[in-house]
This record gives C-alpha cells, sequence and structure tokens, in this order.
C-alpha cells in the first residue's frame, strides 16, 4: 500500500517537472527580437549558456509553445554544428553571426534525426523556434536578430 501511495505521488510530481527541469538545464529566460524588412517579432526564450545547456537544448520536450524557443549562445564565432537527436518536435532553426545576422535558415528540422544541421561559416548563437514559424513571419536570410 505503502509503495502505491508513493508510486502515485512520484508520477505526479514528475509530470508536473518539464524536461528543462527534468534533465539539469534550468535555463535563464529572455526575449529575442527577429527583425525582417516588413516588421519586428519578438519570441520568449530560454537561454543556453553551457555547454551542458548546449548539449541538452529543447531535447525531451513535447510540444513548444507558440512564439517561443531556445536561444543558444556562444562565446566566440565559430562553424557550429548541431542535429535533432531527442528532439520530438520539428523545429526552425537559425544561426546567427556576431553582427546579429541571420547567415543559415533550416526550416522544419525532423525530429529525432541524426543528421548534422551546420552553420557553413562562423555563427555566435542560434535561435530554436517551432517548426513552421519562419515561413509563417516570413524569417529570411540577412534578417537581424537582438538578444
Amino acid at each position: 500500500m505503502r509503495l502505491a501511495i508513493f508510486l502515485i505521488i512520484f508520477s505526479l510530481n514528475v509530470s508536473n517537472l518539464n524536461s528543462s527541469n527534468l534533465f539539469g538545464g534550468d535555463f535563464e529566460r529572455s526575449t529575442v527580437s527577429v527583425i525582417t524588412k516588413t516588421s519586428s517579432h519578438q519570441f520568449k526564450v530560454e537561454v543556453a549558456k553551457t555547454e551542458e545547456q548546449h548539449k541538452l537544448g529543447l531535447m525531451f520536450r513535447r510540444k513548444l509553445d507558440r512564439d517561443t524557443g531556445m536561444l543558444f549562445i556562444f562565446d566566440i564565432p565559430k562553424i557550429l554544428k548541431i542535429w535533432m537527436k531527442n528532439t520530438l518536435i520539428p523545429l526552425d532553426i537559425l544561426f546567427i553571426d556576431s553582427h546579429g545576422v541571420i547567415i543559415l535558415i533550416k526550416e522544419r528540422a525532423v525530429p529525432m534525426s541524426l543528421q548534422t544541421i551546420s552553420s557553413g561559416e562562423p555563427a555566435v548563437a542560434v535561435i530554436e523556434l517551432n517548426g513552421g514559424t519562419v515561413s509563417r513571419l516570413d524569417i529570411k536570410l540577412g534578417d537581424k536578430v537582438r538578444y
């Protein structure tokens, strides 16, 4: 009986955790602006600054609210490579250079894919958004990002 009660309480507590807490992310929150030729769009983001946070990213998330995402920040410009391992939802991925310019967009990256997605040139940040956001908001290469 005690075991059954413990399991019920444990399962209720675990279901209330999101993956950032469950897997040790504990991400800072911020706002990112993407400035297109016609408008500016704001996104509420979790910020990944540490190597541990970079590795975790949006893994194991079952959903991402509209106009939310994750911002990955790196100390120095370098060619960045990411993948979708253990990522359960499609994402639009934006690579940002040191001037805040979008240099590469990967739309609707395939969940769970082990295919490497590379920035192709030095970048200092990556923004991951819900798949389809880039086309919905007409975000293009060369658009500016403020974070």
